[in-house]
């Protein structure tokens, strides 16, 4: 390797750690990159150094956020009765997307894991149990359908004071899903939540 080849190759290296891009797509990624320097390489590396200075998890439901209360907590608009809990950022996006949810969140950052060591504490579960007993009325279980996504729902299930519902997504067949592309747990879930037309 050249020395004018190294902060090539340590931006490909660092490229192909992010999800979805392995050695080639980074080495494509990057190579775009450098071509297009004014254009994107040169804004890219100005936004990315923003949001390393300014953005921090909201205080009280970890979404991303330059502020210390993220917008949908600071909206007086949002329904404080109720919380949704998901696994990450990503999920939360995901939901605000959909504009189907008015309540407010709980950003887990993770799932109970006992052999990656991952607690109720590094979850924030304590904080999730304190806010749910300002007011809170239903607890919206929004996680993964894995052995780890049920664990960690039935955990905070458990934690929730009397009188506090919870409650999780339905799950089975998408809209616009074939049968034939589905695996077994999928249809099991979608024939167990069957409901009447």
């Amino acid at each position: 390797m050249t020395r004018g080849q190294e902060p090539i190759e340590k931006l490909i290296e660092l490229l192909a750690r992010l999800p979805g891009l392995g050695p080639r797509s980074a080495r494509r990624a990057a190579l775009h990159l450098v071509r297009k320097r004014d254009l994107l390489l040169a804004p890219l590396a100005e936004a990315m150094a923003e949001v390393a200075r300014s953005v921090r998890p909201c205080l009280e439901c970890g979404n991303l956020s330059t502020a210390e209360r993220c917008a949908i907590c600071a909206d007086p608009r949002r329904d404080a009765a109720q919380i949704c809990v998901v696994q990450d950022v990503a999920d939360l996006w995901a939901m605000e997307r959909s504009s189907a949810y008015r309540g407010r969140y709980h950003v887990l950052g993770g799932l109970l894991n006992a052999l990656d060591g991952t607690g109720p504490e590094e979850l924030g579960l304590p904080r999730l149990a304190e806010r749910v007993r300002e007011g809170v009325s239903e607890v919206i279980l929004a996680l993964p359908a894995t052995i780890d996504g049920q664990t960690t729902a039935h955990y905070v299930a458990d934690i929730l004071p009397e009188g506090v519902q919870a409650t999780s997504l339905a799950q089975g067949v998408p809209v616009g899903g074939e049968l034939d592309f589905l695996d077994d747990g999928t249809i099991g879930a979608a024939l167990r939540a069957r409901r009447s037309l």
